[in-house]
């Protein structure tokens, strides 16, 4: 199981809110594929998918604020294609 944890974002910033989900619980997932959009006071961007798996389990909903070094959702991984 990998998790998937808000990193560091920057002097002085240490929260962000989810704004858009890009898969939902139980979807494939491709690594780097864009998981989630965050928000914070000075940007918006994105968490790619650390590996290749299905999203299991989503922690936080679109509006939900989240502190730095939370995790995310996690990803069962899958073999990659060979």
């Amino acid at each position: 199981m990998r998790a998937v944890i808000l990193p560091e974002l920057g002097p002085a910033i240490e929260k962000a809110v989810v704004s858009f989900w890009f898969f939902k619980e139980g979807d494939q997932v491709k690594e780097n594929e864009d998981l989630v959009e965050l928000t914070t006071d000075k940007a918006a961007f994105n968490i790619p998918s650390p590996c290749n798996g299905i999203l299991v389990e989503i922690f936080f909903r679109e509006g939900d604020t989240v502190q730095v070094g939370e995790v995310l959702a996690n990803i069962q991984e899958l073999p990659e294609d060979k």
